[in-house]
């Protein structure tokens, strides 16, 4: 994998960017002026990143897998610690399905109806390969999503989801906060 140096994502024009990044060269970033980005945060091959008007916001130890999308007007949020893996579609927009109004980015904004909503992964968050969240999901701390669920609606700190849609399975161990604190005191 190629990734930019820290010159020149620096001059690439993301809101912030902090320390140990590492952003694929073959990323597709859209509305970068928009994007904060933590440290120790990797961004790997063929993601993209589009930040609407509500912007994205990427916390610290943070991992977005091959293929994965963050798309939306509403605000993107991914609390540190967060892992995504390949081919997550993450989206804080949506078109209507309903038949009553025309769909797609080349239709006139006066002709649809898209809608927005915030995305928020808390701390600890992991999501699975192939898995879809919808607009205006929160997912608790720590919590964790099978491969290849459907999230359209908000899931429980430490809570185990999987499916389509996504049901609670069983609950996670909190072991993992003490990781935290031994990796920050470190």
């Amino acid at each position: 994998m190629s990734f930019y140096s820290d010159e020149e994502l620096h001059s690439l024009g993301f809101k912030s960017v902090g320390c140990d990044v590492k952003v694929s060269k073959k990323a597709s970033l859209y509305g970068i002026e928009r994007i904060a980005i933590g440290s120790h945060v990797r961004i790997d091959d063929f993601c993209v990143l589009s930040a609407g008007a509500g912007g994205m916001v990427i916390g610290d130890y943070v991992h977005i897998a091959v293929f994965a999308s963050l798309i939306g007007q509403g605000q993107i949020y991914l609390a540190d610690f967060c892992s995504v893996s390949s081919r997550v579609s993450i989206y804080s927009s949506n078109d209507d399905y309903s038949g009553a109004f025309l769909t797609n980015p080349t239709v006139p904004t006066a002709l649809t109806n898209v809608t927005s909503a915030d995305v928020i992964l808390h701390k600890h968050v992991i999501i699975g390969s192939g898995s879809v969240i919808l607009p205006g999901v929160t997912i608790g701390m720590g919590a964790s999503i099978g491969a290849l669920s459907l999230i359209a609606r908000d899931c429980q700190a430490f809570g185990v989801y999987s499916g389509n849609p996504a049901r609670h399975m069983m609950n996670r161990s909190m072991d993992l906060l003490a990781l935290e604190q031994t990796l920050r005191n470190s």
